[in-house]
Order: C-alpha cells, then structure tokens, then sequence
C-alpha cells in the first residue's frame, strides 16, 4: 500500500533524505508524516502555532488551535518521529491578520489562506527546514509537484478535482517549489482516509478544517472589527443610477457579486457591484452590472517559461481562475494602464479586488503558471461602474 506510491524523487537514499513535514495536526499533514516515515526518510515534523486566542481554542476543525497541536504531537509520538511546535502568533498577526483586516477595509476581498501560504508557511517555516539541515520540506496540499524538463519543479492540479488547492499555492515562487513536496497531490481523499487507518492514525476520523482559524464562528466583521475598532462605520447604499436606496452599518459587512442581506427592495434584483470604501459607500445594480471584461493583477508570481512580461507582450493564452470554486476560463494576458493583466474571451462574473487571479496553461490544463492579486477590474460594459 505504501511502495507503489511516488517518492520524493531526491537524489539520495531515504535514510540520508532528512524532509521536515509541516503538521497541522489535520489527518491530511498527518498521514504524509507517516507515509514518509515508512518509506524510510528522516522526518522531522514541525507544528505551528498561529492562532489560540479564546474560543478558536475550543473550535473543532479550525487550524493550528490547541487541540491541532495535541493531536499532531500523537501522531509525532505514535510513528516515532521528532516533533517541534514553533510560535508563530505574532508573525501570524502582523502577516495575515493585520493584512485580512486592512485589505477588508479598502474595500477589497482578502484571501488569507493565500496570505499564510506565502508568508508564514513557505517563507518562514521554510527556511527553518532549511536550518534544520532538511532537503525537502512536505505538506498535506492536494496539489501535484512535477518536474520539468528544465530540471525545475512544475505545480500542478491534484489529480482529485474535489480537493485541489493550487488556487490557493499560485504564489509559491520557483525556489520554494524545488524544495517542496506535496506526497497527496495524486490521491483521492477516500485513499488518504485508508492510509489513516492503515497506520493506525489517532487522526483517522477527525473532520476537515472548514473555517479560517482565526474567523471560528465565519463572522469575518466581528474580526476586522476587533483588529481596528470604529471600522464598522455605516453609510449609503447606493444605486448605479446614483438612488440612495438606504444605509448600512459598514462596508466590512459586503462583498462584491452578494445579493442576500443587502437590507432594500425596489423590486428588481439587486447586487454589490462595488464598495466604495473612502466614502463608506455600497454600490447595487443589476446582474449584468457583474460582468467582467478583464482584470489587471499585482504581486504576482510566474512559474510559466520565459518571464511573465513576454507572456503580456504576446498575449499568450491562458485559463484564468477568478475563484477557488469556479473552473477556470480562457482568455489571454496583455496590458491594463501599464500592469499586467488577463482578458476573458467570454465575460467573467463577480470578480472582486483582493481575490486572486490564478493562471494555467491553454495547452496543458493542469499546469499552474502563477497569477496575482486582482487590483482593478475591466467592466464588460463601459457604461457600469469600474
């Protein structure tokens, strides 16, 4: 059960091959622990604590809290591998918290899972593993790590479309992806389940994370409120017409593409089509008001071939993602007032500030070439609001 599956394709015998597994104390990151260890390597398991502030101590399924750390030091003990947890509170909260809140507050749409995947977790803890003498560092993503014919790492979709998170890992740059690992990225869920109960895993049975650890209860306003007080300060809600249809108790409370809970009713359907931040404002419109032309991206990451200012100057195409739960759409790269951008061949929906926008290959769907922030929207109709 264990032989046939890939190994870490290290040019060196297992038992010289130190890797430093990251362990969220979650049944994914626990069984790459163990599946490691019986292919013979020197595993080394590393535990984060990131958040552990009141009631995220006693939420079941949220990362990193107490009870994670618990259950990843039993899993550590039972394969007999050692086990380090490392506190990372405070750079978790100037990092991604500190960014969660803030990005909110301009009025744009933040993703911290990317935010910690890109700073806390393949920055900092891997440049532990790195002091720690390892040659790789793995973890529990349902995501595929190829190599190229260049030598280097490709990253690719997992093979279970259910469970791929290379939305969520665009941002990790050609260096951290020669030193990662991602032993799931060819397994199903059912399959990963299985080897917990092959190797006996106190964590066989434990549930999926669902929220963001620090977000236990899915309030995300309580949050931004708590990080900057006095920032849910209400304002008009605001027609594309320019109709004040009513007030709000603060923008923290809207995202772009939400119908539900807008708190007016004029008789038509009605959506947040932007948020404008700077004078607290909501604005509604119709649905089509949503369609999005194109979008321009910043901090960007590119793992295509050649640079990512080629790709723009020749427009190559590309399947452009807007939404870890949307398939991806094709389009092209090119320019937006001097910023890389992607233009949809068919019009995009909802596409909101601060979310990324995640690139893959027209010719190898698979393949992730990078992406980026989205920073500025291109409307399908020039007549509705940017």
């Amino acid at each position: 059960m264990v032989n046939g599956l890939n190994s870490l394709g290290i040019a060196k015998p297992p038992s010289e091959t130190r890797v430093v597994a990251a362990m969220s104390g979650g049944v994914d990151s626990s069984v790459v622990a163990a599946l490691l260890k019986a292919q013979g390597y020197d595993v080394v398991g590393i535990t984060l604590q990131l958040y552990d502030h009141g009631v995220a101590i006693q939420k079941k399924g949220a990362c990193c809290a107490g009870q994670d750390i618990h259950d990843a030091r039993n899993v550590a003990d039972q394969i007999g591998i050692p086990h380090y947890v490392l506190d990372y509170e405070s750079r978790f909260k100037e990092q991604v918290m500190e960014d969660f809140a803030d990005t909110y507050l301009s009025g744009s749409t933040p993703i911290p899972c990317i935010r910690c995947n890109q700073t806390v977790k393949f920055k900092d803890l891997l440049a532990t593993a790195h002091d720690l003498g390892a040659d790789a560092m793995a973890t529990g993503h349902y995501i595929r790590r190829e190599q190229g014919h260049n030598g280097h790492g490709e990253l690719h979709r997992a093979h279970d479309d259910s469970r791929d998170q290379s939305y969520f890992l665009f941002a990790t740059t050609q260096e951290q992806l020669d030193f990662l690992r991602f032993p799931l990225g060819g397994l199903p869920k059912t399959a990963v389940r299985e080897l917990a109960e092959y190797f006996g895993l106190p964590v066989a049975q434990k549930p999926d994370s669902q929220d963001i650890c620090f977000v236990p209860d899915g309030s995300y306003a309580k949050v931004v409120e708590r990080l900057r007080p006095g920032s849910g300060r209400g304002g008009e809600i605001v027609h594309l017409d320019g109709r004040v249809l009513g007030k709000h108790e603060g923008v923290i409370h809207y995202t772009i593409g939400q119908r539900r809970g807008l708190g007016v009713a004029t008789g038509e359907p009605l959506f947040v089509v932007k948020i404008d931040a700077p004078n607290r404002r909501v604005i509604v419109g119709p649905r089509e008001a949503l369609l999005t032309a194109g979008l321009a991206m910043e901090e960007l990451n590119w793992l295509g071939e050649g640079t990512l200012e080629e790709a723009c100057e020749r427009q190559a195409r590309a399947l452009i993602r807007v939404r870890s739960t949307r398939p991806p759409k094709p389009g092209h790269l090119g320019w937006h007032n001097g910023q890389p951008a992607v233009f949809f061949n068919d019009p995009e929906e909802g596409v909101a500030r601060g979310q990324a926008s995640v690139l893959y290959s027209a010719d190898d769907e698979t393949r992730v070439l990078g992406g980026g922030f989205i920073s500025a929207t291109i409307p399908a109709d020039e007549r509705m609001v940017a």
